[in-house]
């Protein structure tokens, strides 16, 4: 359990809360079940912490990547700006980027509305992120504006991240300053949220739609934040009647069901069965508001099977909360008990192969390997175990990576492979005695990359895997030379 500033949410026990540990039990159970890798949970009833878990290396102290989650944040920064007289939903896009429109302005682009926006009916036919993060000039907003609207915007939903980007754009452009900066002292400050960092579009713009990193516990006070009604600690920060627009059913995004992504969109916000509302992101980062249970559930995750997790949660979860505080048993006493055992023995399990290869003698005179072209743009690469030990070292344009790895077993630390430099877990096992599989878990993100290094007589093959994807091409294996 970790040190709890006042910035903190209050601890209470399940008991206190009025929440069965068994089906908290019974939700991790049907997790595993399932093969759906969490990283973290915490749940939450009237404002109390009532269960907590991060699976090992992943820790309450660190940021995890939101992906669309971050879409609900930035819809909280329009909510202010349009309690601050900044602007309204019913102001046109075009209105904001005279330079940048185009010469001719169709009708449906005049007609689109920041409301259409943050309910994702902007008019377009395909989300409009790929052609701004190929504007070669880096100029997102006119990529934007450019972009052909082929129906009337509020006629029809089509989930488009660029359209969250334009909110961002457009709020720089009326306070002078990024969401991130005018969220500090209006959103993040007053949660008690440290250190949030949110991705920039080339021209300094957050990126709206995706690019925020926070703490678990700051996704659920995010969470609580709504489920009070925008009051926090007594002062309000959210207009009651923002929250009630941003998260009812604004648009219809299919014909309900049993999918919750078709019950209905609100002001990025995602409307689900049985009355609960949802931010979420790729690969199950989630912030799920049950207002008629007074509870808040956040989830960060590295899975794709999103429509599990919400389901485990239906079939578990929602059984849990009992009015009657005091209906709870000896038996619930001992599930208690049972549980808090399970959550503090949450773990990720390292690829576990074989410990040992005879050929291991080889990576451990730390010969170069100068690599063939490649798409990761790797120049040479240099690996040495000793002991319990493996060192990696890349070479590519940036410069030389090195990365840690322990035998079987999670070494932290951190990297600047990935870009940024950022915090790791990182192990090798041998998949076979020529076959050395290292494993990079970044646990600041959903991603845990796998190299899968083949022993051949002349030198290397490097084969690339990752656990999750938005459906990129697998890179082609990579040959090198031992010089």
């Amino acid at each position: 359990m970790s040190v709890h500033t006042e910035k903190s949410l209050p601890r209470q026990s399940l008991k206190e809360l009025g929440i069965s540990a068994r089906n908290v039990i019974d939700f991790l159970t049907y997790l595993k079940a399932h093969s759906i890798e969490l990283h973290s949970l915490m749940l939450v009833r009237h404002g109390q912490v009532a269960a907590e878990g991060w699976w090992a290396p992943y820790g309450p102290d660190l940021p995890h990547m939101l992906f669309s989650l971050s879409k609900s944040f930035t819809s909280t920064a329009i909510g202010m700006a349009v309690q601050e007289g900044k602007l309204s939903v019913d102001d046109p896009v075009v209105s904001f980027f005279p330079k940048d429109a185009p010469e001719v302005i169709s009708p449906n682009l005049a007609a689109m509305q920041i409301k259409h926006l943050l309910m994702m009916g902007t008019g377009h036919a395909f989300d409009t992120m790929d052609p701004l993060a190929r504007a070669k000039d880096g100029n997102w907003v006119k990529a934007f504006l450019e972009q052909p609207v082929e129906h009337q915007p509020g006629s029809s939903f089509l989930y488009n991240t660029g359209a969250t980007y334009m909110l961002s754009a457009i709020l720089q452009k009326v306070t002078g300053e990024t969401l991130l900066q005018y969220l500090q002292p209006r959103l993040f400050e007053p949660l008690g949220i440290v250190n949030p960092t949110w991705e920039n579009c080339p021209r300094g713009v957050n990126t709206g739609g995706f690019g925020l990193k926070v703490t678990t516990e700051d996704i659920a006070k995010f969470g609580q934040l709504y489920l009070q009604k925008g009051l926090w600690g007594g002062q309000r920060l959210v207009e009651e009647s923002w929250i009630n627009a941003a998260t009812s059913k604004q648009i219809s995004n299919g014909d309900g069901g049993d999918s919750d992504w078709a019950q209905g969109y609100g002001y990025q916000f995602w409307r689900c069965r049985h009355g609960v509302y949802r931010g979420d992101g790729a690969f199950g980062q989630f912030c799920i508001v049950l207002p008629e249970h007074e509870a808040v559930l956040a989830m960060t995750s590295g899975t794709n099977d999103l429509q599990g997790v919400l389901n485990g949660v239906w079939e578990h979860l929602l059984q849990a909360f009992d009015e009657e505080k005091g209906n709870l048993t000896e038996e619930d006493v001992a599930a208690e008990k049972e549980l808090q055992h399970i959550l503090e023995g949450l773990y990720i399990e390292p690829p576990r192969i074989e410990a040992n290869s005879v050929r291991e003698a080889e990576f451990g005179n730390g010969k170069n390997c100068l690599l063939e072209p490649n798409d990761l743009d790797l120049q040479s690469t240099r690996i040495e175990i000793h002991g319990d030990t493996a060192v990696l070292e890349i070479h590519d344009k940036r410069g030389e990576h090195l990365v840690e790895l322990g035998r079987q077993a999670w070494r932290l630390g951190r990297t600047t492979l990935f870009e940024e430099e950022e915090q790791i877990a990182a192990s090798f096992t041998w998949k076979s005695p020529e076959t050395l599989l290292l494993s990079i878990q970044r646990i600041e993100t959903p991603f845990r990359l796998g190299f899968e290094i083949e022993l051949l007589e002349d030198g290397i093959e490097i084969l690339n895997t990752v656990n999750v994807s938005f459906g990129e091409p697998t890179p082609a294996p990579i040959r090198g030379r031992l010089q």
